[in-house]
């Protein structure tokens, strides 16, 4: 993932009437591209390439300190929309709920898909302020849920809990820019109804691609 915004892989209006186009308009245009504006400005007099920001996030020790927060804050904004982008699709245009080795991991670690959207739902309700909910694959292959404040990710060594480290495969951003249009103060709506767009194609080629690494 390098230091340029990927375009949406559908139409702005293409989540609506779940997330409306408004938000996905100022969202994607506005606060994803000053992610990766910021990120510009902190690599600057720095050796650091922006290259592969993935790479670079992942290990904020390598980071000169006078950079390391906007970094920190700013890449890790990068990636993470950079992803929520290709976790989301079109309600109805793909799998409408997780199938195949995926489906299995998930029902055998949690339950059920209900269980599993409940755990989920409570990492997003429960963040306070601003942040995000993630299903991750672990180090050991086994998937968890959890959840991490502003832009920080569960790639972050050293940022996050040694417990919390995983690699992506599903995250929701729970900060107010990403429903206030739609839902105000009501982030459990939000989250319901988010559920109507998840890809879970995209979901389940990164849980593969995981257990592979």
């Amino acid at each position: 993932m390098s230091l340029e915004q990927a375009p949406l892989p559908y139409p702005s209006a293409a989540l609506e009437p779940h997330i409306d186009a408004a938000t996905m308009d100022i969202h994607f245009g506005k606060h994803h591209v000053a992610y990766i504006t910021n990120l510009t400005k902190a690599l600057e007099g720095t050796k650091l390439s922006g290259d592969n920001v993935v790479k670079l996030i992942t290990d904020l020790s390598k980071v000169p300190e006078a950079s390391r927060m906007a970094v920190r804050n700013n890449g890790g904004g990068h990636v993470n929309h950079t992803w929520f982008w290709q976790w989301m699709a079109p309600a109805g245009s793909g799998a409408t709920a997780p199938e195949g080795k995926l489906g299995e991991a998930i029902q055998s670690t949690f339950g059920s898909l209900d269980d599993f959207k409940k755990l989920f739902g409570e990492a997003g309700t429960k963040r306070f302020g601003s942040g995000w909910a993630w299903l991750i694959v672990k180090a050991d292959g086994k998937l968890a849920v959890t959840s991490t404040p502003n832009q920080d990710n569960p790639l972050m060594k050293g940022v996050v809990p040694d417990t919390d480290l995983g690699t992506p495969i599903l995250g929701l951003d729970v900060w107010e820019h990403a429903y206030y249009l739609k839902y105000q103060n009501k982030r459990p709506d939000y989250i319901t109804a988010w559920w109507n767009v998840v890809n879970w194609d995209a979901v389940a080629k990164g849980y593969a691609a995981a257990k592979e690494a």
